[in-house]
């Protein structure tokens, strides 16, 4: 039963008939109240915009406003209210538009009571129940909109993990409230689910410390939509719909040893369908990135990431002639004395080392695959110099330039 009594508003111009309805039926048990009567179309309409009206009986044939223009200025007005028509035999003509109008049922005067019980009381329940929907779809949107959070994080995984079909993708989104693009980046965090100077954790202790260390990470990219996801293997990954800063990952890291005493690892990959990418459906463009993010960990896991961020630097800018040890420090804001150290500790080799290196194994690609001339293979790789490109590369390569493409051509 609905908690409050159900408005009835009786509109007819006849005083005899309204004093009828009124007293056909016991209110009461109905869970209703007469709370207005009128006489004409215009005083209806006035009252029932005024009082929260919930049934209107209505006569077709009133003054100043029938009963078919007050029931088309109430729907607009006052949708949730239903309409019962008070009708005599030669007035059928109204039906095909009053069910237009969503009119429930007729009434033929002379009212007959049984019959306008039964009317009622089908109202009442749909009433009932049109009530009783609403507040279990307010309690289903209640409990999402509290676990919105775990929603979007377990949507996430489940695209990480390339389970879902561009379509989905979409609609996910715009029911979480995410951004409509693609993430810009994954962040990925990794704890040992160990403490320095401490006990073995229990498992609780160990989430538990996951959750703040995701938490962290968040507050210092609060200015970016994101989403984390906490895997199970103790790996927290971030969804970023902006590309972080420079030095967050170093930010990152001081703030979780700063705060919670932990150590923790952390990598960025921007995902873009370039490359080696070019063929991947969108639907699993962000699987892949992450799988090429977890490889590089695996790979560089003991790398600062000051160090991997040298090392991508040089790979993304080789081709610079004059890139230098001087430029790339400055770029990355340390001394070049301590880069240089650093790099040499963690990599066991030089910047000239990596640059080389990087420079080599490109020209090797384009003298197989492709029919430029030597010198314009040098100036690709960022040699201005012929004679100091082919001298590099026969002390990396064992051969000249010349002799390595005749070489290739020959097997």
């Amino acid at each position: 039963m609905m908690s409050t009594l159900l408005n009835v508003m009786i509109a007819d111009d006849e005083p005899i008939i309204r004093e009828g309805i009124r007293d056909a039926v016991d209110w009461s048990s109905l869970g209703m109240i007469v709370a207005a009567e009128a006489e004409d179309g215009e005083e209806a309409l006035e009252i029932a915009l005024r009082q929260d009206i919930d049934i209107l009986l209505v006569d077709m044939n009133m003054p100043f406003m029938n009963g078919i223009s007050l029931m088309k200025r109430l729907r607009e007005e006052r949708p949730g209210c239903r309409f019962v028509i008070i009708t005599g035999h030669d007035e059928f003509s109204y039906a095909q538009e009053a069910i237009r109008l969503g009119v429930k049922d007729y009434i033929l005067k002379p009212v007959d009571p049984v019959h306008l019980q039964e009317v009622l009381d089908h109202i009442r329940t749909e009433l009932n129940g049109d009530q009783q929907q609403e507040e279990y779809l307010k309690l289903a949107t209640d409990q999402i909109q509290r676990n919105i959070p775990l929603l979007r994080e377990q949507f996430c995984l489940e695209w990480l993990n390339g389970r879902l079909r561009q379509e989905e993708i979409r609609r996910q989104q715009e029911f979480l409230g995410l951004p409509a693009a693609q993430p810009a980046a994954l962040t990925l965090i990794r704890w040992s689910g160990q403490a320095e100077g401490r006990p073995p954790l229990k498992e609780q202790d160990k989430q538990l410390l996951l959750f703040a260390i995701g938490n962290i990470a968040a507050e210092l990219l609060s200015h970016i939509p994101l989403v984390i996801c906490r895997e199970d293997s103790g790996t927290i990954v971030l969804f970023l719909w902006e590309i972080p800063a420079a030095h967050m990952e170093e930010r990152i890291i001081a703030a979780v040893r700063d705060h919670i005493g932990l150590h923790v690892q952390v990598w960025t990959q921007p995902v873009t369908n370039e490359e080696e990418l070019e063929d991947i459906q969108p639907s699993e463009l962000l699987h892949e990135t992450y799988r090429q993010l977890k490889r590089e960990w695996k790979e560089h896991s003991g790398l600062s990431p000051l160090v991997r961020r040298a090392r991508s630097y040089i790979m993304e800018h080789y081709a610079d002639p004059e890139l230098t040890l001087e430029q790339l420090a400055d770029t990355l804001q340390v001394s070049s004395t301590y880069l240089s150290r650093v790099m040499k500790k963690e990599l066991g080799q030089s910047f000239i080392h990596v640059l080389v290196h990087a420079r080599i194994q490109r020209a090797v690609q384009l003298l197989e695959e492709s029919d430029r001339s030597i010198l314009e293979v040098a100036e690709e790789v960022g040699y201005e110099s012929q004679h100091y490109f082919s001298t590099a590369f026969k002390k990396v390569i064992g051969v000249s330039p010349n002799r390595y493409r005749r070489d290739v051509s020959s097997g």
